[in-house]
């Protein structure tokens, strides 16, 4: 979008409303992302690490088969994930995406926005918002139609990038509104009548060399068609284990900062 991170965005505050923006990605996204996400190390760890989590929200309910909702489902990877704990469904402002979703035998999926989802009050167990919430102009409103459609007592898995100076072009190709800090991010959520049970930022990892890279691009004004189109060959099946094995970390500790933000958020009763 040749949107400077420097400028505007940078100085945008978590809550405001940037120059409308169309929700979805930039159209060859999701080609991109729909080839790389079963093997590139991001993707891989980032769903290892989700896995662990909802595990731990799904092994904590009473429904031996939760409805889940993923909000934002994409190219659908993540929804595949999902199905293995429940009844998954996805939703996506894209049709482009859904099409996707489509090709990988995904067909329990529809088109909508975050901000008005076309489901009934109170219809999951667990929805998810992973990477979505910074598209939306108005993250609150997003939040509590997470709420609205959650059985009380139900829970809200968000994953979202963290802090504005690791702004970058996936930011940009991404429509991304903001990037949060653990504070900023557990503000609305609690806005959005959700209660907080557990934050953290994560990948701490790989947290020096994506800030090393992005520092890199500015400076240079290298700019890829995609960040997720950057491959590492040989190492990039290593890279996502080492990424993945966050997940048996984060069952005990707290990252004190990191690339992103994993929150969990229960619909009080």
């Amino acid at each position: 979008m040749g949107r400077c991170p420097n400028s505007h965005a940078m100085s945008t505050t978590t809550n405001s409303i940037r120059d409308p923006l169309p929700q979805e990605m930039q159209p060859h996204t999701y080609p991109i992302m729909y080839r790389v996400e079963g093997s590139h190390w991001w993707f891989v760890g980032r769903r290892r690490i989700l896995a662990s989590f909802v595990n731990r929200i799904v092994g904590n309910q009473t429904n031996p088969q939760p409805r889940i909702l993923d909000v934002g489902c994409g190219t659908g990877a993540n929804l595949e994930m999902l199905a293995h704990f429940g009844e998954a469904e996805g939703v996506d402002v894209s049709s482009e995406a859904l099409d996707f979703c489509q090709t990988r035998g995904l067909h329990n999926v529809r088109q909508g926005e975050a901000e008005r989802l076309p489901y009934d009050d109170k219809s999951f167990d667990l929805v998810t918002g992973l990477d979505v919430v910074e598209h939306l102009d108005n993250d609150v409103a997003g939040l509590q139609e997470m709420r609205r459609v959650l059985f009380p007592g139900g829970r809200a898995l968000l994953f979202v990038p963290a802090f504005m100076f690791l702004w970058g072009v996936q930011d940009d190709i991404s429509n991304h509104r903001r990037r949060y800090t653990l504070a900023s991010l557990e503000k609305v959520v609690r806005q959005a009548g959700l209660e907080v049970e557990l934050a953290t930022y994560a990948n701490i990892t790989f947290f020096a060399p994506i800030l090393f890279g992005r520092l890199l691009m500015r400076v240079t004004g290298f700019r890829p068609a995609s960040e997720n189109n950057i491959t590492v060959g040989f190492l990039n099946g290593l890279l996502g284990r080492i990424f993945g094995a966050e997940a048996s970390l984060l069952r005990h500790v707290s990252f004190p900062f990191g690339v992103s933000i994993i929150c969990v958020a229960r619909r009080p009763d």
